[in-house]
Order: C-alpha cells, then structure tokens, then sequence
C-alpha cells in the first residue's frame, strides 16, 4: 500500500489539538493507517509499531506526518483531510487566543505581557516539559491549569508550593475540567452558572477527580442548582505524596468568593493522611462543606449530590432513567466495565464490589487485584477468563500516543466487541462523558456497535446485558436526550447516575432484574 511519512519542522500544535488532526486524517476516504504528532520518541515508537520508516533526523520539535492508504487517491485524500484540519486548528488558534492577524504568542511569558487581564493559563504540552512554562505562569502572577499528564509527582509539588508562596493556584497535572467564571476548561459540560438563580445557593466545586466533578455537577444541574465554580486539582492531589496543596488553597479561595455559598470538595479515594488534613480544614471553614472523598463505607456520588440537596434545602429530583423497547434479560456471568473516566471506574467497583466480590482492574482498589501483566500492554487489553473486570481506559497507559477515549472511542469499541464474544460475559457496563471536548457524536458509532454486540451475543444463544452511565446536561452541545434515546434504542439501560448504573449491572451479573434508582 503506498504511504508518505513527513517531517515538518517549526510547526507545533498541543496534543490535543494533534489527536483530532489525526482522528481527521483516520477517518479520510482510504485511508488504512494514519499518525499526525510531535515526533517524540515515544511518538516515533508508535509510527514505527504501525509500520512506517520514520527518518532518523526526527526530533521533538518536527511534525510527524505519516499516511498510508489504499491507494494513491487514498493518500492524497489523507493529506487533504490533513491541510483542512491543520487551517481549521490555527483558525481556532487566533480565535480562542483573541490575537487577531498577529503572530500567537510562543511562550507562556510573552502570552502573559500580551494578555495582562488573563487570570488562568491552560497548559497542555509534554508532561516533562511542563515545569518550565508552569514556573512561567506562576511567576507571572497567573493560575495554572496542567492538562498534561505524565508529569513526575516530583515536579508537581515543587510547583505547588511555588503557587503557594506566589498566592495562585495550580489545578493538575492531570487536570481534566474546570470552570472559573462561568468558563469551562478542558472537558466541560454546560452547567447553570452562579446569579442564574438567584432564590438557590450556589455550590463551588473542588475536585481530584475530573469525571467525579462532572458527575457531580451534572447532578447538581439536574435539580436546578447553579455552580460557581469547578477546581480541578489532578488526580494526585490528595495522594500521600502531594498531601493536598491545592486542596487546601482551593479551598481558601472558595471561602473568600461571595459567589460560592457551599463548597464540595469531591476526589477519587484519597491517601487517610491527606484527607484528614483536607476534612479539618473543612471543618474550620466559614463556609459549609461537604466532603465526598470515595472509598469503602463512603457515600457515592449520587447520595453526595443528595446531601448536598438537602443542605442546601433543594428537592431531590428523580434522576433520568432511559429504558429499551424490549428491557433486559440478565443471566448470572462475568461483569465487564468499560470505562474513560477513572473516577467513576472507582465509583463503579465500590458499588459494584459490594454486590459481586473481587473486581479485577488496571486501576484497583486494592494492589491484589491488579490485572496480570499479560493482560495489559499498549493494545487492546485482553480480559478473558478473568471474570468481574473494570478498566479505566483513560488512564495513562492507554493515552500515550493516542486520543483519551472521551475524544475518540476506537479503543473502548474494540473492547466492547470483544468483551460481547467471551462466552463468560453476560454484562457490560461502560460509560458516556459528554460535554464540550468530549466525542461530538457518541451514539453514531456507540449505538451500532451496542446493537451488533447483543445481536453478536445473540447469535451464540447468549443473553447479553448492555448498561450505560450518562454523564451530561440538558445543555451540552451532543443533546443528552438524543443520546440516551439511541443508546437505549440500540438496547442498552441508560442511567444519568453512575452509581444506580453500576448498581444495576451488578445485579444484572447475578441475574437479578432489580434497578436502583437512588
């Protein structure tokens, strides 16, 4: 097949912005396998995997561009795809950096002189090249959020202490949300914004734990409650290690904004030393604080949402719930869970832990049941015979080199017609994030690949259940009513909260047709 591998030199674009250049290119007419990044090593490893001869003179600072395609047509529809996106990406560019015909700023120092109301800056580049352009930011008197991840936790608390002593905030490395003044960062959904409702309080969110946030507050929006912000810290904030140090100055900020009238400070399961520093500091708040630090015998998200409801003295509403034409027929099996958001993979294995015992998983709650080595790897991962299994896919051995599966679900598709052919499997349990940054379309490709997995199963004389988690709004740009109607159409249970989806593939797993709707 003929292919064309390229070297650009002087041009850059982050790594997001690079993942969909090259989910473009991908999904051009004949083309059979496509990569468009930095040529890192790392990147260079992976052009050389899927087959092309990348020049040796590569380095971090060229534009990789490698194509191949059916054809010669096929190419040359490649690069086409290719100049389109990469117009369309610098046309962004110059919108979103609000610079005009001017030359875009190429460090965080001169975008600081050029843009001196600008309070935050979003950083997304190479997780080692991240301290530099951070101590930039922080010594520039500006925020910090890191959406870069593979940053060493080394580097990560010597900026947080630099942010401390310099009176800013770093959110991340690893910080997959936010919204500071009414502005969603990174992956968003669309949230009623604080003095929207006047006669309601407004809840400010601390969060490590981007998709924990998100379901939160998508709960949050659902009873009508508006957000006055959403901090980020990363993933490892509340780790033994980095103890909380932006925890801990997040939550001074909220208790001095006259826009947060109750503070939730959420995480995935935190390290006990951490979280006691971070429940006494909410304790001594001026402000009321509701902690939902996951982990055994704690609340879920949805009964955190509840407390917060009934703190705030909003009525609970009843969480949406969407049903397939025929229902489902759950037959005792292995329980697959197929995940993009780590938090609520955590979410799902406490629940669902409860109900089925061990829960194997690439991010498990206790070191014993880590998948084996030969199931992992930068493929797709390989679960049979492993019975209950969860994995995160978002994490960080998944997204090297490629788009995290909110961006782009090829990996969780794979897997989830893989998972559909184990004969041991009779449910799966996987979520949707929706929200801007997020997939703009997830039932075109989700919604078949559901149908053929039952019909799959089916066809083997299997019943297999499909349950999904829904995590969005009414107001998100992907409809959230469109999606759960074609999910549902294609034969799954949709649920907005995660916890009663993991509850009812559970019960699902054991045979039960019981459904949580708390």
């Amino acid at each position: 097949m003929p292919e064309l591998v390229e070297l650009r030199s002087g041009v850059y674009h982050d790594s997001v912005t690079l993942l969909r250049i090259s989910q473009s290119v991908t999904d051009a007419p004949g083309i059979t396998a496509a990569q468009v990044a930095m040529a890192t090593p790392l990147n260079v490893d992976l052009a050389v995997g899927l087959g092309f001869a990348v020049p040796p003179s590569a380095g971090p600072n060229d534009l990789l561009v490698a194509l191949r395609g059916v054809d010669d047509a096929g190419v040359r529809s490649g690069l086409a795809a290719l100049a389109a996106a990469l117009e369309a990406a610098e046309a962004a560019g110059h919108a979103a950096g609000g610079f005009g015909d001017a030359e875009p700023p190429r460090t965080v120092r001169t975008a600081a002189e050029r843009s001196p109301d600008a309070s935050v800056v979003l950083l997304s580049v190479p997780g080692p090249s991240v301290i530099g352009e951070a101590m930039d930011a922080i010594a520039a008197g500006r925020h910090v959020m890191i959406f870069s991840d593979n940053v060493p936790v080394e580097h990560e608390i010597v900026l947080k202490d630099a942010a401390a002593a310099a009176g800013v905030l770093v959110m991340g490395p690893d910080c997959g949300t936010a919204m500071i003044g009414g502005v969603g960062l990174g992956f968003a959904n669309v949230l009623r914004a604080a003095g929207t409702r006047p006669d309601t309080p407004s809840v400010g969110v601390i969060a490590a734990s981007g998709t924990g946030a998100q379901q939160l507050t998508c709960l949050l929006d659902q009873a009508g409650v508006p957000i006055s912000a959403v901090l980020g810290l990363g993933g490892r904030d509340l780790s033994e290690k980095v103890g909380g140090r932006s925890a801990l100055a997040a939550l001074r900020m909220l208790a001095d904004d006259p826009a947060t009238d109750h503070i939730v400070i959420v995480s995935k399961p935190p390290h006990p030393a951490a979280a006691e520093k971070v429940i006494a500091a909410a304790k001594a708040s001026a402000k009321p604080v509701t902690t939902v630090l996951l982990g055994r015998g704690q609340p879920d998200l949805t009964s955190a949402a509840e407390s917060v409801l009934r703190s705030i003295h909003v009525p609970i509403p009843t969480w949406p719930y969407w049903s397939p034409d025929d229902g489902i027929n759950p037959v005792a099996g292995a329980l697959r869970g197929l995940y993009s958001g780590g938090t609520l993979a955590d979410e799902a294995m406490l629940i669902a832990g409860d109900i089925l015992g061990d829960i194997r998983s690439n991010i498990p709650l206790v070191p014993e049941l880590a998948l084996p080595a030969s199931a992992t790897g930068h493929g797709l991962p390989q679960l049979s015979g492993l019975g209950h299994v969860i994995v995160d896919l978002g994490d960080d051995e998944f997204t090297r080199g490629r788009p995290h599966p909110m961006i782009d679900p090829t990996v969780k598709l794979d897997l989830l017609a893989a998972q559909a052919a184990d004969p041991d499997v009779t449910v799966i349990l996987l979520d949707v994030v929706l929200g801007y940054g997020s997939e703009p379309d997830p039932p075109a490709r989700l919604a078949p690949a559901i149908g053929k997995a039952i019909s799959a199963a089916a066809g083997d004389g299997r019943e297999l259940a499909v349950i999904v988690s829904l995590c969005g709004t009414d107001s998100d740009p992907q409809n959230r009513e469109a999606v759960a109607t074609a999910l549902a159409h294609a034969g799954a249970d949709v649920y907005a909260s995660n916890a009663a989806a993991a509850r009812a593939a559970a019960h699902a797993a054991v045979g039960q047709t019981e459904r949580d709707d708390a």
